[in-house]
Protein backbone atom coordinates (compact mmCIF):
# COMPACT_ATOMS: atom_id res chain seq x y z
CA UNK A 1 0.00 0.00 0.00
CA UNK A 2 2.83 2.20 0.75
CA UNK A 3 4.73 1.37 -2.21
CA UNK A 4 1.51 2.01 -4.65
CA UNK A 5 1.06 5.60 -2.57
CA UNK A 6 5.15 6.55 -3.42
CA UNK A 7 4.97 5.39 -6.86
CA UNK A 8 1.35 7.13 -7.36
CA UNK A 9 3.54 10.54 -6.29
CA UNK A 10 6.16 9.78 -8.38
CA UNK A 11 3.65 10.53 -11.29
CA UNK A 12 4.90 6.90 -12.95
CA UNK A 13 2.63 4.80 -14.73
CA UNK A 14 1.49 2.33 -12.46
CA UNK A 15 0.14 -0.30 -15.41
CA UNK A 16 3.64 -0.36 -16.95
CA UNK A 17 5.29 -0.19 -13.41
CA UNK A 18 3.34 -3.45 -12.52
CA UNK A 19 4.52 -5.35 -15.19
CA UNK A 20 8.46 -4.64 -13.97
CA UNK A 21 10.65 -5.86 -12.12
CA UNK A 22 10.54 -5.37 -7.73
CA UNK A 23 13.48 -3.41 -8.59
CA UNK A 24 12.09 -0.72 -10.65
CA UNK A 25 9.40 -0.10 -8.71
CA UNK A 26 11.75 0.77 -5.66
CA UNK A 27 13.45 2.75 -7.56
CA UNK A 28 10.13 5.01 -8.53
CA UNK A 29 8.92 4.29 -4.77
CA UNK A 30 12.19 6.14 -3.55
CA UNK A 31 11.22 8.80 -6.05
CA UNK A 32 8.05 9.24 -4.93
CA UNK A 33 8.80 9.01 -1.44
CA UNK A 34 11.06 12.45 -1.66
CA UNK A 35 8.56 14.57 -3.79
CA UNK A 36 6.00 13.57 -0.94
CA UNK A 37 8.15 14.80 2.08
CA UNK A 38 9.57 17.99 -0.11
CA UNK A 39 5.40 18.79 -0.16
CA UNK A 40 5.45 18.42 3.89
CA UNK A 41 8.22 20.22 4.14
CA UNK A 42 6.65 22.92 2.29
CA UNK A 43 3.90 22.07 4.08
CA UNK A 44 5.71 23.13 7.68
CA UNK A 45 7.68 26.24 6.59
CA UNK A 46 4.83 27.79 4.29
CA UNK A 47 2.43 27.09 7.80
CA UNK A 48 5.25 28.74 9.68
CA UNK A 49 5.25 31.44 7.47
CA UNK A 50 2.05 32.36 7.31
CA UNK A 51 1.57 31.81 11.29
CA UNK A 52 3.65 35.59 11.14
CA UNK A 53 1.28 37.20 9.10
CA UNK A 54 -2.05 36.19 10.16
CA UNK A 55 -1.15 35.08 13.65
CA UNK A 56 -4.05 32.68 13.61
CA UNK A 57 -3.15 28.99 13.49
CA UNK A 58 -5.90 27.42 11.60
CA UNK A 59 -5.85 29.73 8.44
CA UNK A 60 -2.01 29.37 8.22
CA UNK A 61 -2.78 25.20 8.77
CA UNK A 62 -5.35 25.86 6.14
CA UNK A 63 -3.10 28.42 3.24
CA UNK A 64 -0.25 25.71 4.42
CA UNK A 65 -1.89 22.62 3.62
CA UNK A 66 -2.87 24.42 0.04
CA UNK A 67 0.33 25.40 -0.19
CA UNK A 68 1.90 21.87 0.05
CA UNK A 69 -0.88 20.40 -2.42
CA UNK A 70 0.71 23.07 -4.78
CA UNK A 71 4.32 21.90 -4.47
CA UNK A 72 3.48 18.19 -4.74
CA UNK A 73 1.92 18.97 -7.44
CA UNK A 74 4.85 20.94 -9.13
CA UNK A 75 7.26 18.23 -8.26
CA UNK A 76 5.03 15.24 -9.25
CA UNK A 77 4.71 17.14 -12.74
CA UNK A 78 8.59 17.62 -12.78
CA UNK A 79 9.31 14.51 -12.55
CA UNK A 80 7.12 12.50 -14.42
CA UNK A 81 7.78 14.95 -17.32
CA UNK A 82 11.26 13.74 -17.59
CA UNK A 83 11.91 10.85 -20.12
CA UNK A 84 15.32 9.05 -20.44
CA UNK A 85 16.74 9.74 -23.89
CA UNK A 86 19.52 7.91 -24.91
CA UNK A 87 22.02 11.24 -25.15
CA UNK A 88 22.51 12.60 -21.65
CA UNK A 89 22.73 16.00 -23.36
CA UNK A 90 19.79 15.87 -24.38
CA UNK A 91 18.06 14.59 -21.26
CA UNK A 92 20.23 17.53 -19.23
CA UNK A 93 18.52 20.23 -21.66
CA UNK A 94 15.55 18.37 -21.13
CA UNK A 95 15.68 19.20 -17.15
CA UNK A 96 17.50 22.31 -17.32
CA UNK A 97 13.94 24.30 -17.05
CA UNK A 98 12.31 21.68 -14.09
CA UNK A 99 15.72 22.57 -12.57
CA UNK A 100 15.59 26.14 -12.50
CA UNK A 101 11.97 25.81 -10.83
CA UNK A 102 13.07 23.34 -8.47
CA UNK A 103 15.96 26.24 -7.15
CA UNK A 104 12.64 28.27 -7.26
CA UNK A 105 10.96 25.92 -5.11
CA UNK A 106 13.62 25.29 -2.79
CA UNK A 107 13.82 29.27 -1.56
CA UNK A 108 10.58 29.63 -1.12
CA UNK A 109 10.74 26.28 1.44
CA UNK A 110 13.51 27.29 3.02
CA UNK A 111 13.26 30.68 4.06
CA UNK A 112 10.51 30.23 6.48
CA UNK A 113 12.64 27.41 7.91
CA UNK A 114 15.48 29.06 8.47
CA UNK A 115 13.57 31.72 10.05
CA UNK A 116 12.73 29.10 12.54
CA UNK A 117 15.83 27.51 13.12
CA UNK A 118 17.24 30.84 13.58
CA UNK A 119 14.29 32.70 15.77
CA UNK A 120 16.00 33.25 18.80
CA UNK A 121 18.97 35.92 17.11
CA UNK A 122 16.19 37.18 14.52
CA UNK A 123 14.28 38.26 17.62
CA UNK A 124 17.78 39.64 18.88
CA UNK A 125 18.14 41.44 16.26
CA UNK A 126 14.31 42.95 16.44
CA UNK A 127 14.52 44.14 19.52
CA UNK A 128 17.65 46.03 18.39
CA UNK A 129 15.73 47.57 16.02
CA UNK A 130 12.30 48.29 18.15
CA UNK A 131 14.74 50.18 20.34
CA UNK A 132 16.28 52.11 18.03
CA UNK A 133 12.99 52.44 16.29
CA UNK A 134 11.08 53.64 19.84
CA UNK A 135 14.57 56.34 20.71
CA UNK A 136 13.91 57.23 16.69
CA UNK A 137 10.15 58.00 17.17
CA UNK A 138 10.35 59.58 20.62
CA UNK A 139 13.01 61.80 18.91
CA UNK A 140 10.66 62.80 16.35
CA UNK A 141 7.69 63.58 17.95
CA UNK A 142 9.45 65.29 20.68
CA UNK A 143 10.72 67.63 17.67
CA UNK A 144 6.58 68.25 17.11
CA UNK A 145 6.78 69.74 20.65
CA UNK A 146 10.14 70.83 21.43
CA UNK A 147 9.52 74.48 19.48
CA UNK A 148 6.31 75.08 21.79
CA UNK A 149 8.12 74.37 24.58
CA UNK A 150 10.78 76.58 24.24
CA UNK A 151 8.96 79.22 23.11
CA UNK A 152 6.56 78.98 26.82
CA UNK A 153 9.90 78.35 29.06
CA UNK A 154 10.98 81.44 27.35
CA UNK A 155 8.17 83.59 27.79
CA UNK A 156 8.40 82.29 32.09
CA UNK A 157 12.29 83.46 32.14
CA UNK A 158 11.00 86.96 30.62
CA UNK A 159 8.15 87.23 33.30
CA UNK A 160 10.47 86.03 36.08
CA UNK A 161 12.85 88.56 34.67
CA UNK A 162 10.82 90.82 35.18
CA UNK A 163 9.97 90.47 39.15
CA UNK A 164 13.89 90.18 39.99
CA UNK A 165 14.71 93.36 38.26
CA UNK A 166 11.75 94.85 39.80
CA UNK A 167 12.96 93.56 43.25
CA UNK A 168 16.42 94.38 42.38
CA UNK A 169 14.73 98.44 41.83
CA UNK A 170 13.09 97.85 45.31
CA UNK A 171 15.42 96.65 47.24
CA UNK A 172 17.64 99.10 46.11
CA UNK A 173 15.28 102.17 47.16
CA UNK A 174 15.27 100.05 50.19
CA UNK A 175 18.38 100.90 50.92
CA UNK A 176 18.26 104.34 49.98
CA UNK A 177 15.78 105.00 53.00
CA UNK A 178 17.18 103.22 55.37
CA UNK A 179 20.33 104.82 54.48
CA UNK A 180 18.98 108.45 54.49
CA UNK A 181 17.69 107.53 58.46
CA UNK A 182 20.92 106.47 59.68
CA UNK A 183 22.31 109.42 58.31
CA UNK A 184 25.08 107.53 56.16
CA UNK A 185 24.13 108.80 52.87
CA UNK A 186 21.81 111.31 51.22
CA UNK A 187 21.81 114.57 53.09
CA UNK A 188 23.24 112.87 56.09
CA UNK A 189 21.00 113.49 58.62
CA UNK A 190 20.45 111.54 61.20
CA UNK A 191 16.26 110.72 61.63
CA UNK A 192 13.52 110.17 59.62
CA UNK A 193 12.63 113.94 58.07
CA UNK A 194 11.28 115.16 55.22
CA UNK A 195 13.87 113.31 52.68
CA UNK A 196 13.41 110.24 54.18
CA UNK A 197 9.64 110.44 54.20
CA UNK A 198 9.92 111.03 50.45
CA UNK A 199 12.18 107.95 49.52
CA UNK A 200 10.23 105.79 51.93
CA UNK A 201 7.14 106.43 49.84
CA UNK A 202 8.86 106.08 46.43
CA UNK A 203 9.90 102.72 48.05
CA UNK A 204 6.80 101.30 48.96
CA UNK A 205 4.70 102.26 46.47
CA UNK A 206 8.16 100.14 44.00
CA UNK A 207 6.86 97.49 46.73
CA UNK A 208 3.27 97.41 45.51
CA UNK A 209 3.98 97.39 41.93
CA UNK A 210 6.34 94.55 42.92
CA UNK A 211 3.87 92.84 44.83
CA UNK A 212 0.74 93.08 42.57
CA UNK A 213 3.95 92.39 39.55
CA UNK A 214 4.47 89.12 41.36
CA UNK A 215 1.16 88.03 41.68
CA UNK A 216 -0.01 88.67 37.56
CA UNK A 217 3.53 87.03 36.73
CA UNK A 218 2.75 83.86 39.13
CA UNK A 219 -0.63 83.81 37.52
CA UNK A 220 1.06 83.76 33.98
CA UNK A 221 3.57 81.75 35.03
CA UNK A 222 0.90 79.10 36.57
CA UNK A 223 -0.69 78.91 33.14
CA UNK A 224 2.59 78.74 30.96
CA UNK A 225 3.97 75.63 33.29
CA UNK A 226 0.12 74.13 32.92
CA UNK A 227 0.54 74.56 29.18
CA UNK A 228 3.58 72.67 28.84
CA UNK A 229 2.56 70.08 31.29
CA UNK A 230 -0.60 69.59 28.66
CA UNK A 231 2.12 69.47 25.78
CA UNK A 232 3.95 66.36 28.19
CA UNK A 233 0.91 64.81 28.30
CA UNK A 234 0.21 65.07 24.49
CA UNK A 235 3.55 64.00 24.10
CA UNK A 236 3.47 60.72 25.99
CA UNK A 237 0.18 59.99 24.67
CA UNK A 238 1.30 60.53 21.13
CA UNK A 239 4.47 58.14 22.11
CA UNK A 240 2.59 55.50 24.12
CA UNK A 241 -0.05 55.41 20.83
CA UNK A 242 2.50 54.94 18.45
CA UNK A 243 4.16 52.49 20.76
CA UNK A 244 2.27 49.21 19.72
CA UNK A 245 3.08 49.86 15.99
CA UNK A 246 6.68 49.81 16.50
CA UNK A 247 5.46 46.61 18.89
CA UNK A 248 3.81 44.82 15.69
CA UNK A 249 7.35 45.23 14.29
CA UNK A 250 7.89 41.62 13.76
CA UNK A 251 5.79 40.68 10.29
CA UNK A 252 7.13 38.62 7.53
CA UNK A 253 9.44 41.23 5.85
CA UNK A 254 10.64 42.28 9.09
CA UNK A 255 11.73 39.16 9.60
CA UNK A 256 13.58 38.26 6.74
CA UNK A 257 15.44 41.72 6.76
CA UNK A 258 16.63 40.59 10.03
CA UNK A 259 17.54 37.21 8.66
CA UNK A 260 19.34 39.14 6.06
CA UNK A 261 21.65 41.03 8.85
CA UNK A 262 23.17 37.36 10.55
CA UNK A 263 25.88 35.53 8.85
CA UNK A 264 24.91 34.11 5.58
CA UNK A 265 27.08 31.03 5.43
CA UNK A 266 24.50 28.43 8.25
CA UNK A 267 21.67 29.79 5.86
CA UNK A 268 23.37 29.47 2.69
CA UNK A 269 23.98 26.17 3.84
CA UNK A 270 20.36 25.39 4.88
CA UNK A 271 19.52 26.41 1.45
CA UNK A 272 21.91 24.09 -0.07
CA UNK A 273 20.01 21.42 1.56
CA UNK A 274 16.47 21.94 0.74
CA UNK A 275 18.02 22.08 -2.69
CA UNK A 276 19.23 19.09 -3.15
CA UNK A 277 16.49 17.83 -1.06
CA UNK A 278 14.50 19.61 -3.48
CA UNK A 279 16.55 18.65 -7.00
CA UNK A 280 17.12 14.97 -5.54
CA UNK A 281 14.12 13.50 -7.96
CA UNK A 282 15.45 15.48 -10.79
CA UNK A 283 19.21 14.61 -10.37
CA UNK A 284 18.42 10.51 -9.78
CA UNK A 285 16.41 10.10 -12.87
CA UNK A 286 19.18 11.95 -14.92
CA UNK A 287 21.84 9.90 -13.45
CA UNK A 288 20.16 6.26 -13.67
CA UNK A 289 20.31 4.31 -16.63
CA UNK A 290 17.59 3.42 -18.63
CA UNK A 291 15.92 0.98 -16.77
CA UNK A 292 13.17 -1.78 -17.85
CA UNK A 293 10.40 0.95 -17.17
CA UNK A 294 11.44 3.84 -19.54
CA UNK A 295 12.21 1.04 -22.41
CA UNK A 296 8.30 -0.11 -21.92
CA UNK A 297 7.33 3.61 -21.35
CA UNK A 298 8.92 4.01 -25.24
CA UNK A 299 7.92 1.40 -26.58
CA UNK A 300 3.96 2.61 -25.71
CA UNK A 301 4.87 5.47 -26.89
CA UNK A 302 6.18 4.51 -30.14
CA UNK A 303 3.00 2.37 -30.09
CA UNK A 304 0.97 5.44 -30.04
CA UNK A 305 2.71 7.72 -32.24
CA UNK A 306 3.32 4.68 -35.20
CA UNK A 307 -0.73 4.41 -34.68
CA UNK A 308 -1.19 8.06 -34.80
CA UNK A 309 0.96 8.55 -38.01
CA UNK A 310 -0.71 5.53 -39.60
CA UNK A 311 -4.37 7.09 -39.12
CA UNK A 312 -3.30 10.63 -40.59
CA UNK A 313 -1.76 9.29 -43.28
CA UNK A 314 -4.74 7.26 -44.15
CA UNK A 315 -6.60 10.03 -43.98
CA UNK A 316 -4.48 12.09 -46.45
CA UNK A 317 -4.45 9.22 -48.86
CA UNK A 318 -8.45 9.17 -48.74
CA UNK A 319 -8.97 12.65 -49.12
CA UNK A 320 -6.38 12.85 -52.36
CA UNK A 321 -8.42 9.60 -53.33
CA UNK A 322 -11.87 11.15 -53.25
CA UNK A 323 -10.98 13.85 -54.98
CA UNK A 324 -9.36 12.61 -57.79
CA UNK A 325 -13.03 10.32 -58.31
CA UNK A 326 -14.65 13.64 -57.95
CA UNK A 327 -12.92 15.69 -60.73
CA UNK A 328 -13.17 12.39 -62.74
CA UNK A 329 -16.90 11.95 -62.11
CA UNK A 330 -17.52 15.34 -62.68
CA UNK A 331 -15.63 15.19 -65.90
CA UNK A 332 -17.76 12.02 -67.07
CA UNK A 333 -20.91 14.18 -66.62
CA UNK A 334 -19.59 17.40 -68.55
CA UNK A 335 -19.67 14.79 -71.56
CA UNK A 336 -23.12 14.01 -71.19
CA UNK A 337 -25.78 15.28 -74.07
CA UNK A 338 -29.05 14.12 -72.37
CA UNK A 339 -28.27 16.36 -69.32
CA UNK A 340 -26.84 19.21 -71.21
CA UNK A 341 -31.07 19.04 -73.28
CA UNK A 342 -32.51 18.97 -69.52
CA UNK A 343 -30.48 22.11 -68.35
CA UNK A 344 -31.09 24.22 -71.97
CA UNK A 345 -34.90 23.14 -71.38
CA UNK A 346 -35.11 24.61 -67.45
CA UNK A 347 -33.16 27.48 -68.42
CA UNK A 348 -35.27 28.38 -71.21
CA UNK A 349 -38.77 27.89 -68.73
CA UNK A 350 -37.09 30.29 -66.11
CA UNK A 351 -36.12 32.87 -68.52
CA UNK A 352 -39.77 33.03 -69.66
CA UNK A 353 -41.08 33.23 -66.56
CA UNK A 354 -38.95 36.24 -65.47
CA UNK A 355 -39.91 37.68 -68.71
CA UNK A 356 -43.68 37.17 -68.17
CA UNK A 357 -43.18 38.48 -64.57
CA UNK A 358 -41.79 41.92 -65.52
CA UNK A 359 -44.68 42.66 -67.73
CA UNK A 360 -47.20 42.09 -65.72
CA UNK A 361 -45.30 44.61 -63.46
CA UNK A 362 -45.31 47.20 -66.01
CA UNK A 363 -48.91 46.86 -67.40
CA UNK A 364 -50.23 47.07 -63.27
CA UNK A 365 -47.78 50.13 -63.54
CA UNK A 366 -49.69 51.93 -66.44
Amino acid sequence: MLQRFFIFCSGADTQILETCSNGERNKYAGIGATVFFTAVMAFIASGYALYTVFDNIYTAIFFGFIWGLLIFNLDRYIVSTIKKRDSFKSELLQATPRIILAMIIAVVISKPLEMKIFQKEIDQVLLEEKNALTLANQEQIALQYSPKVEALNQEIAGLKNEITSKEAETNALYDIYITEAEGTAGTGLLGKGPVYQEKREKHDAYLAELTQLKETNGQKIEALEAEIAALGVDYNSAVTNSQPIIDGFDGLMARINALGKLPWFPSFFIFLLFLAIETAPIIAKLLAPKGEYDYKLEEQESVVATWVTQKVAQRKLLFSTDGELNQKIYEDIKNEEELYRYKKQKAEELLRLQADSFHNVQVKGL
